[in-house]
């Protein structure tokens, strides 16, 4: 049996996922990256993406995440999500519900503020289009 390392993914509302997992990768805001067993100490901001988690050389799980924050250890890989959904529970009309919400607000924002969070929102219903349609948008 191939080495482990422990997968947690956590939400503002619960513990969504806690399992052995071979590899994680994660949407980190510099690029994509893999949690392995053994891997250096670092914490890593996440931008809107899948997280994708492997046994048995493949991926057995696919979580779409809003973005948050990554900490990983030699043990351990833990994702503070926004907001995470199964891959499989996206709808593409939620999708594009949340982009045409999002370039309503961009139109519509008066300040730096607002045009700031109208575009993390945008930013939030393209990665989610594109998890629907199977890839990752480019990092920024």
């Amino acid at each position: 049996m191939a080495e482990t390392l422990q997968f947690e993914l956590v939400s503002p509302e619960k513990l969504l996922v806690s399992e052995p997992a071979e590899m994680v990768t994660v949407p980190g805001s510099e690029g994509d990256f893999g949690a392995l067993p053994r891997h250096s100490p670092m914490i890593a901001t996440l931008r809107p993406g899948i997280i994708d988690i492997y046994e048995g050389g493949n991926i057995r799980n696919r979580i779409f995440v809003a973005g948050g924050f990554a900490e990983v250890n030699e043990e351990r890989c833990t994702v503070l999500a926004e907001e995470a959904v199964p891959v499989s529970e996206l709808k593409a009309e939620d999708a594009a519900a949340r982009l045409k919400a999002a370039e309503e607000a961009l139109q519509a924002a008066e300040t730096d503020q607002a045009r700031a969070q109208a575009k993390r929102a945008h930013d939030v219903a393209v990665a989610m289009q594109a998890a629907l349609s199977g890839g990752q948008p480019a990092a920024h």
